[in-house]
């Protein structure tokens, strides 16, 4: 069974707003001749590699609750330039929403069991997706999402 990584998404307001950004950064890598590929850099290297990357994601927490999720397709260890061992959580830049799921502030990155993973949203589910992302938020914290 895949393991998945949970991380707060930190800067982002919304769902829209980390599409936005991931979108920005790769067309910068294209511009730049670089590979177009997304990726979160993070100081602590998982230790159970082959279960993430066996069809793992990255859950973010995003205004205190799960939205969403990106597969991950690699981790790369690497050393900075100050020679600090970190490592790349390599995904897909597709940014698949989920049920909202509430969780409180922690630092770093935890493991997430695929049992107690958010289950995805359909796209057409009675016009969620077309509610204005405050609004959804509002009813998240009434419980009513």
């Amino acid at each position: 069974m895949p393991l998945n990584i949970l991380k707060l998404c930190v800067g982002c307001d919304s769902i829209e707003d980390l599409e936005e950004w991931i979108e920005f950064r790769l067309d910068e890598k294209r511009r730049a001749g670089e590979k177009p590929e997304q990726f979160h850099t993070t100081r602590m290297m998982p230790k159970r590699v082959e279960e993430i990357t066996s069809g793992g994601s990255l859950y973010w927490v995003i205004k205190g609750n799960i939205q969403c999720r990106q597969p991950i397709t690699d981790i790369r260890p690497f050393r900075d330039k100050d020679g600090i061992g970190r490592c790349h959580l390599v995904l897909e830049p597709k940014v698949v929403r989920t049920e909202w799921q509430p969780r409180r502030a922690f630092q770093g990155w935890r493991y997430l069991k695929a049992s107690e993973a958010p289950v995805d949203v359909r796209e057409g589910r009675d016009g969620w997706f077309a509610l204005p992302q405050n609004l959804r938020h509002e009813l998240a914290e009434l419980g009513l999402l």
